[in-house]
């Protein structure tokens, strides 16, 4: 196992700025998902990584060890690929023994790491047959199984479970959790969706447009997002946002949302009297007044899901979304009354989009 640590890598294609200046360190037996929308540079980051593509400036080091210039197969990773890559012609045993085989180990070790990547991934039963002959889930964990047999120092994952159906996607996710509990092998993960990022990472690393846009512990950055975008991107269903003004009296600090409300600043929030500012309130950080106060909203559209119910509704124009754990009728149109939870609410500058919690 090792660490890896990136500093202020940059990657051109031409003349576009595909990465500008990342600096990322990732402890040794850490598990980090990079996270963020299509285009946000990750899969090039973890393909400099690997060393699939070169690096423009800044260095990427694996275990103590400068590797800008060492080739892939000398960089003692790993990778695990969204399409599986798995050799057509080669039955399990064999695509999961290719890379040893080329290394010419001795075949009673390669026998060995193959029964034992087998039986940690449950393809005891599956070694004799093709690819062809296997489901996507099984595919996946055949993938995992030949990482595996190599016994690499960084563990790379490129979204491998996007081409997975949901209720896979999440049996799978558990799995590669609980083997990276067990092997306890650096790992460095790519994905778009925020849940596997949110339910499997030690470290989360959000991007945007070739940078860093705040990189910590999951719950570190739901109950602390940097900015607007961190806060829209983590969570699920995303963070309702308001247009507010911040008002400064003899009776205290408020925030003045849509028709002249005004509901209390949020704890430790900074910020001077009118300035334009936005409030945020997550979804399951709502509830109902019975009482004539909150935010007033009607009601657009209610999904129950069983769980709980998500109802979509507009505050003063702006569409908000609320999840409540209760079950509840609304009609298209209602009238209700929001109250956020105080303690929970985020305030943004309207500029810069960046937070004004401390």
């Amino acid at each position: 196992m090792a660490s890896v640590h990136i500093r202020n890598v940059h990657k051109h294609f031409g003349g576009t700025h595909v990465i500008r200046g990342v600096d990322i360190d990732i402890a040794d037996g850490e598990f980090a998902v990079l996270v963020g929308p299509s285009g946000c540079g990750k899969s090039t980051l973890l393909r400099m990584v690997a060393g699939l593509e070169e690096i423009s400036g800044g260095e990427i080091a694996i275990g103590g060890k400068v590797v800008n210039d060492t080739p892939p197969k000398e960089r003692d990773i790993a990778m695990v690929f969204q399409n599986y890559a798995l050799y057509p012609h080669m039955k399990v045993r064999d695509n999961m023994a290719f890379s040893l085989m080329l290394a010419k180990r001795p075949r009673s070790e390669i026998d060995e790491r193959v029964n034992r990547a087998a039986t940690i991934l449950g393809l005891g039963d599956l070694l004799e047959r093709y690819p062809r002959q296997l489901s996507g889930g099984q595919r996946q964990r055949v993938a995992m199984g030949r990482a595996i047999v190599r016994d690499p120092q960084v563990f790379l994952f490129d979204e491998p479970l996007s081409n997975l159906d949901a209720k896979l996607r999440v049996a799978m996710r558990t799995e590669i959790k609980e083997l990276h509990q067990r092997l306890k092998t650096t790992s460095e993960y790519v994905t778009h969706d925020q849940i596997e990022a949110m339910t499997m990472a030690d470290q989360i690393v959000v991007m945007r447009d070739g940078i860093v846009e705040q990189r910590g512990r999951p719950l570190e950055l739901y109950d602390h997002p940097a900015n607007l975008f961190v806060a829209g991107f983590i969570g699920s269903p995303a963070m309702n946002f308001l247009p507010a003004t911040i008002r400064r009296g003899s009776n205290g600090a408020r925030v003045e949302v849509a028709g002249g409300v005004t509901v209390p600043l949020p704890r430790d929030a900074a910020g001077e009297d009118g300035q334009k500012v936005i409030f945020g309130m997550r979804p399951e950080h709502l509830a109902l007044a019975a009482d004539g106060q909150g935010l007033a909203a009607q009601v657009v559209v209610v999904e129950p899901t069983g769980a709980d119910t998500q109802v979509f509704a507009k505050i003063g124009g702006t569409e908000v979304t609320a999840v409540f754990r209760e079950r509840h009728e609304f009609r298209a149109g209602e009238a209700i009354r929001l109250v956020p939870d105080h303690e929970r609410t985020h305030l943004f500058d309207a500029e810069s989009g960046k937070s004004l919690r401390h």
